[in-house]
């Protein structure tokens, strides 16, 4: 998996976040074969700032309101500029019941790339039999009132969830299970308990492979992570 660590950023109360590095490592349920659980963005609260009356408000032309891509529908419901910040309401379609969120974003403009950027929750929606759930969030991003987006692009790249007590077993045993046997790779799962909590663990696995091997393929952040990118080219001329 990823291992993002990141530092606050205080803009005008906006809730921030920096992307430091990224390090490969291994994802990992409770039991034995302690391994470390991927982080997901945590946003800082900052008190609230002022915004100058004279800087532009004004509502992005979308080009393209809704993509698909990895099974996920993305869409932009709006995008507007208020004082420095760019905002936009994305919502997307859940994978599962598992708590996902935006794990990774940008904005192009200008030949600048912005990776930082905060996020607030408007809504979820949970899955029906006819349907499936809905996250929405407000994306902002603070840029400079006078910045050129008369050709910019809202990149989502990625979604993320962060596997709960429990969830190993409930959500993400049998999609692993099946995704290795039908890969034709001779791992098998079992949730076992342990201190009365259900966890996942390796029963048996191929010769050829060590156990740190088949825990890099069980453990891999592909099963946690939905990789578009969703892009929504726009112009918000000012």
């Amino acid at each position: 998996m990823r291992l993002s660590i990141y530092s606050g950023i205080e803009d005008g109360g906006l809730k921030m976040k920096k992307l430091i590095f990224v390090v490969a490592l291994g994802l990992a349920a409770c039991g034995s074969n302690v391994r470390e659980t991927p982080i997901l963005p945590e946003f800082i609260s900052t008190p609230s700032g002022f915004i100058d009356p004279s800087y532009p408000t004004a509502q992005a032309n979308l080009q393209s309101a809704s993509q698909v891509s990895g099974g996920i529908e993305v869409r932009i419901e709006k995008a507007w500029m208020e004082g420095k910040n760019l905002n936009a309401n994305v919502c997307f379609t859940l994978p599962d019941a598992a708590d996902w969120s935006i794990y990774a974003a940008r904005l192009d403009y200008g030949g600048i790339v912005q990776q930082e950027y905060g996020t607030t929750l408007l809504s979820i929606q949970d899955s029906t039999s006819d349907k499936p759930g809905l996250r929405c969030d407000m994306l902002t991003f603070v840029i400079q009132p006078d910045a050129d987006l008369s050709s910019a692009t809202i990149v989502i790249e990625s979604i993320a969830a962060t596997p709960r007590e429990g969830e190993y077993c409930s959500i993400y045993m049998p999609k692993i299970q099946q995704a290795v046997l039908d890969r034709g790779i001779g791992i098998v799962l079992e949730c076992v308990e342990d201190n009365g909590v259900l966890t996942m663990r390796i029963t048996s696995y191929p010769p050829e492979l060590s156990l740190e091997q088949a825990e890099e393929i069980v453990y891999s952040e592909e099963f946690f992570t939905v990789k578009g990118p969703w892009s929504f080219p726009f112009d918000l001329s000012q």
